[in-house]
Order: structure tokens, then C-alpha cells, then sequence
């Protein structure tokens, strides 16, 4: 399985954020800015609640945003981290179905934010493939390309989550 995370062949986003469906945005922390550099992507008060699932010191959100994070490696997940996702997406879609703006953010946008975003969908009634392709549409080709991630969504994560718990 290929988990690319950081590698150089892993191209930076090209926007800090981008919406996946109304009101549920994926992002990272660094994206090409328009100069074709690295730039960072700082979260302020653009959206009522952000989800984090790699913390990096002063990328925000601004004080008094509701503000969760889980962080989780970019590879195998076990039984723990997975609920952690799942908890996640049930905020997340909790959070939309209030119409509340969300941010689900990691490093680039791509896998870990593209995993609870999946399920979040999953959790509305789009299947599996279906919520990646829109990702991979509405974020960028690179989404999700950790394929244990997308093996993970086809799965379903209540049932990877079990597996991982029995294998440990």
C-alpha cells in the first residue's frame, strides 16, 4: 500500500481550503500561494467550528472558535484513533445540520481531513466512492491517496475499527 504523506511528489493544494459540499470544507496547513511558494494557511474566524487532525503552533483558529483536535498519523490507524474519526464526522455533520461553517484540516488536505470528511458524507447518504470521487473533484486529484484511507471508506470504519481492535 502507498501512503505517500510528505513525500516531494505530493503537490501542495493550491487554495488553503476548499468546500466539498455547503458549509463542510477541507484544508491544511501550507498550500502554493500565488507567487508558486509555500505559504501557510492560518485559520482565523472563517468558519464556526475546526476540526484538527495535525496541530501545528499559529496556524489558529482565532479565539473563542470551536476548535477539536485529534491528532492522527497519515498511515495505519488503530481502533482509537478511528472512533476519534468517526467522533469527528458526527460533529461535523451535527454542526452542518445546525448550519454552522466547518474546516476539517491536516497537513495538506488531502488524506486524514479527506478521511472525516468521507465518513461525514457516508454518514449523510453518499456511498463511499461516491464521497471520494467529490472530494477528489472539489479538493484535488491528491485527495485521499493514502490507500489504506480509501480502504478504511470502502470498509466502512465502524468495521475497520473492529478489525483493528481484534488485531491488536
Amino acid at each position: 500500500m502507498r501512503i505517500r504523506g510528505r513525500q516531494a511528489d505530493v503537490p501542495l493544494p493550491d487554495s488553503p481550503w476548499s468546500e466539498v459540499v455547503p458549509g463542510l470544507w477541507m484544508g491544511g496547513h501550507e498550500f502554493r500561494g500565488g507567487s508558486g511558494e509555500a505559504e501557510l494557511a492560518v485559520v482565523g474566524e472563517e468558519f464556526d467550528v475546526v476540526q484538527t487532525l495535525l496541530r501545528l503552533p499559529g496556524h489558529g483558529p482565532a479565539p473563542g472558535v470551536e476548535h477539536h483536535v485529534w491528532p492522527i498519523p497519515d498511515g495505519p490507524l488503530d481502533g482509537t484513533q478511528l472512533a476519534g474519526v468517526m467522533r469527528l464526522a458526527r460533529a461535523a455533520t451535527e454542526a452542518l445540520d445546525a448550519g454552522r461553517e466547518v474546516l476539517v484540516r491536516c497537513y495538506h488536505g488531502y488524506n486524514r481531513s479527506g478521511l472525516v470528511v468521507a465518513h461525514a458524507l457516508v454518514m449523510r447518504g453518499r456511498s463511499p466512492d461516491e464521497a471520494i470521487r467529490l472530494i477528489r473533484a472539489r479538493r484535488s486529484p491528491w485527495a485521499l491517496h493514502n490507500e489504506l484511507f480509501v480502504a478504511y471508506l470502502r470498509a466502512g470504519l465502524p468495521t475497520a475499527r473492529l478489525l483493528e481492535e481484534l488485531a491488536e
